[in-house]
């Protein structure tokens, strides 16, 4: 059975102030605002270019409760994005050229309207990314999901934080694995992850613990030899990604006496080299109310664009996001550690520092 979400256990980090205050607060004195960071080693403040993502969370319910999970999600949680705001979201893609439209939660396709937004967003030309967390595939009503993806061409991301049964249920919880190995044959078995398809599936691995990820093209051979030898998995990618201190991680931290030690590795760690490639320079992400954020991790921290933009996805203009101020934070440090990490992986080559 899965556990309760941070808001339904009225733990006071289910606020997204509290969180912020934590992270901004003294007990992270050792670890200079991000903004410092980056004017130490001569760099500008954050800017974007223009926006080639629109990242968009359908809403926070899922049918797993992570241990790890920035957004809190649950099967208790009932925030959806409505079909009204969904049709603000293809009124604004109409009016910008942008090519890619990431979808996430939650688990997006348990949107009612996931189907349904899927199919605008193909009839007017963006490339569909749906991140999934794999388990979704073996619950009732799904059945036909891995067909539905194949048939729009839609690019599968999909969580397996680690391919030792163990160690993947210890973080997403039990029977997760063989869920998810099963889920991943029924998306090998509609053709994705071959070598040469285009049906593009790529995994994410993230840390169990407090700790960087390892070297992302080393990690991703190891993977793809056991899933390959093991279970007779083919995948494209595996993307590395740090955890961020943010909601329940950030809970674990504190609740462990670990968090000033994490916030100091991820300092200590900064690249000036990954700051280049951050995610939010070149996305914007939408919230289930329609609201903007420069990323997906500002979202779940409520700090929305600056205040000088539009707010939400129906005032969106390209031409205004465009060069826009980026509001950052000491989580930052999450995207700008070791070889840097973004909704795509490492952002640079070879092991962290």
């Amino acid at each position: 059975m899965p556990s309760l979400s941070l808001l339904r256990q009225g733990n006071p980090l289910a606020e997204p102030r509290r969180q912020v205050e934590l992270l901004e607060s003294s007990g992270a004195s050792s670890v200079p605002p991000f903004a410092a960071m980056l004017a130490e080693h001569g760099l500008a403040p954050l800017c974007a270019e223009e926006v080639r993502t629109l990242q968009i969370n359908v809403g926070k319910l899922c049918n797993q409760t992570c241990a790890h999970c920035h957004v809190d999600a649950g099967p208790d949680r009932r925030e959806i994005m409505s079909r009204e705001t969904m049709q603000e979201c293809l009124e604004a893609l109409r009016r910008a050229p942008i090519p890619t439209v990431d979808l996430t939660g939650g688990a997006p396709e348990l949107n009612p309207h996931f189907r349904w937004f899927v199919e605008e967003l193909r009839r007017l030309g963006r490339q569909v990314i749906d991140r999934c967390n794999l388990t979704i595939l073996t619950v009732p009503g799904q059945a036909d999901l891995a067909e539905f993806l194949a048939r729009h061409e839609v690019e599968v991301i999909a969580s397996l934080p680690c391919y030792l049964e163990e160690n993947c249920d210890r973080q997403r919880g039990a029977g997760v694995f063989q869920r998810s190995l099963e889920a991943l044959r029924r998306l090998n078995g509609v053709g994705y992850g071959h070598p040469g398809s285009p049906l593009r599936l790529h995994l994410v691995y993230n840390p169990i613990g407090p700790s960087l990820p390892p070297d992302q093209e080393r990690l991703e051979a190891a993977y793809r030899e056991q899933l390959r030898t093991r279970y007779g998995i083919e995948f494209h990618r595996l993307y590395t990604i740090t955890n961020m201190p943010i909601s329940r991680f950030l809970d674990d931290l504190w609740r462990t006496g670990r968090y000033d030690d994490y916030m100091q590795l991820l300092a200590t760690a900064f690249n000036p080299r990954a700051v280049a490639g951050v995610m939010c320079r070149t996305a914007l992400s939408v919230d289930w109310q329609g609201r903007l954020y420069d990323c997906d991790f500002n979202q779940m921290l409520d700090l929305p664009v600056n205040g000088e933009l539009p707010q939400h996805i129906r005032d969106f203009r390209p031409e205004l996001f465009a060069h826009r101020t980026i509001v950052t934070g000491r989580h930052c440090y999450g995207c700008t550690a070791g070889a840097g990490s973004s909704c795509q992986g490492a952002l640079l080559a070879g092991p962290p520092r």
